[in-house]
């Protein structure tokens, strides 16, 4: 045989046995997923990072490669979710039941119910958190009129939440002297900067922002409580009240009496069974590790975590789990 059919042969020969080798496919059925969270600085993309690194350690064995991506929180990941541009991501348990439901919100009753939309489990416990600064005179919600208030990113869950209570007391926020929606990580630096009075936000507690803010400058927690918080937690089966614990912050000696809601992770049907169910996985067999991510994580039980704030149905990949741990 002429040396250079020789050479083409053996070439083909081994490009062959490359592509057909154990680690090129490997490589070839790999599957790249990613998680909608929220703001750099939150809760939301701790969590998000946290389920992503149990995910990426098992790749070798189930093939899935995990990323996060900072978002606007809740209502923008469920909405990236139903356009297909999400595996998974974080939401409110409000905001997932308003989503598959077609309520709440302006842009979901537009849209209709999202009757794909799918629980995967529950996180973190997600207080109404109102901080002012210390000379804004603001001691109570309706402390707030004619006050300068960030109410959350646009988009943002926090956001379509503080309408909701803004509402239900009777305002509108035509009463607020100013109206900002920065994003979470620049409000504590306008609050001590006198660019705002106060701020609003939906996240786990202790968190970095909230530290930061108390720390800086002198600010306080502000109460959500009485009749109309009390009607609106009864009417919303996805609202429960709760503390801010006091001393857990500099200048907050007391408890704060507030409402919340559960930060939840979603999926949708698109996402397929085993890759919601390898997700799944990697979290409950390293719960351990799980709790330790954040101090907000540290009461967190597994029971719990398959059964609050669940408006939406189980993931089919979720339930497969669940029911070979024998969970009901």
């Amino acid at each position: 045989m002429h040396r250079c059919t020789l050479s083409k042969t053996l070439m083909a020969v081994a490009v062959t046995a490359y592509l057909c080798s154990p680690i090129r496919l490997a490589v070839a059925e790999q599957q790249f997923i990613t998680i909608g969270t929220g703001g750099i600085t939150g809760v939301y993309y701790t969590t998000g990072g946290a389920i992503c690194r149990l995910v990426n350690r098992g790749r070798k064995d189930h093939g899935l490669r995990c990323s996060v991506e900072s978002t606007g929180g809740s209502v923008y990941n469920i909405n990236l979710i139903r356009a297909g541009e999400l595996d998974m991501g974080l939401s409110g348990s409000d905001w997932q039941y308003h989503s598959y439901h077609g309520s709440g919100k302006k842009s979901f009753i537009q849209s209709g119910p999202f009757k794909e939309l799918r629980a995967v489990f529950s996180v973190h416990a997600e207080p109404v958190t109102i901080i002012a600064r210390a000379d804004a005179g603001i001691r109570t919600v309706d402390d707030l009129v004619d006050k300068r208030v960030n109410i959350g990113s646009p988009g943002s869950g926090s956001e379509a939440t503080w309408n909701i209570l803004w509402n239900a007391l009777g305002h509108s926020n035509d009463d607020l002297k100013l109206v900002a929606r920065m994003k979470s990580a620049e409000t504590p630096g306008a609050l001590c900067d006198n660019k705002i009075d106060a701020f609003f936000w939906m996240l786990g507690h202790p968190n970095g922002l909230s530290k930061e803010v108390t720390t800086t400058c002198d600010a306080v927690l502000i109460e959500v409580s009485g009749p109309v918080i009390d009607r609106l937690v009864a009417e919303n089966s996805f609202y429960f009240k709760t503390v801010i614990p006091g001393g857990m912050y500099r200048g907050n000696p007391n408890d704060i009496a507030v409402f919340a809601v559960g930060t939840t992770f979603v999926s949708s049907t698109a996402t397929p069974e085993n890759t919601v169910y390898e997700v799944v996985k990697a979290v409950f067999e390293n719960f351990e590790n799980f709790k330790r991510v954040h101090p907000a994580f540290a009461n967190l039980q597994e029971s719990e975590m398959i059964s609050n704030g669940l408006a939406a149905p189980l993931h089919d990949g979720a339930m497969k789990y669940y029911k070979e741990r024998g969970w009901k």
